[in-house]
């Protein structure tokens, strides 16, 4: 069932118990950056809380980064299969098709993120919202010769469009 769509006048009432309630599964497995967000009330408007989601990743201290990182799960991972993914995440997997792959495509996706899992050290993470399976594995072909450091920031970009997607379907302009 899809999380309740509010305001921003409704979002700034909330007590911030409440708040994290709400919004504390944004950033997948990691309340801790709906509770920094929070702190940062009241938001003028959408792109303030989602500029305060932003921020709260953006100034975590590098372990916390790598914790929500690491709580990402893969692309068409043991997780979808299980039925074990936020309802976003299950949207949007299944939006980019990943819910419909061929026992070669899934053992493909399989080795793809044990390889990157292996090389970086986190989930290969990419806000799949409107992307095709072919262009993420595109994603997977570019970005896995990379450099570590390239990737921890690439990931965290990645996050914080997952951030503002799922903003943007839970609070209203």
């Amino acid at each position: 069932m899809p999380p309740e769509r509010r305001t921003i006048g409704a979002i700034n009432a909330l007590s911030e118990d409440d708040f994290v309630a709400a919004f504390g599964d944004i950033a997948e497995h990691s309340p801790w950056v709906a509770r920094t967000a929070a702190a940062m009330r009241p938001f003028a408007d959408r792109a303030a809380m989602i500029a305060a989601f932003h921020k709260a990743v953006a100034d975590a201290e590098r372990a916390a980064q790598y914790a929500l990182l690491r709580a990402h799960p893969d692309l068409a991972g043991k997780a979808a299969l299980a039925g074990d993914l936020a309802f976003e995440s299950l949207n949007e997997q299944a939006g980019a098709g990943l819910d419909r792959l061929t026992p070669e495509e899934f053992e493909l996706f399989t080795r793809l993120n044990d390889d990157y899992r292996r090389r970086h050290g986190i989930p290969f993470i990419l806000a799949v919202k409107g992307a095709t399976k072919h262009q993420i594995l595109d994603a997977f072909a570019a970005r896995m010769p990379n450099d570590t450091a390239t990737e921890f920031a690439t990931a965290l970009e990645q996050v914080g469009r997952i951030i503002r997607f799922r903003l943007e379907d839970r609070v209203s302009e």
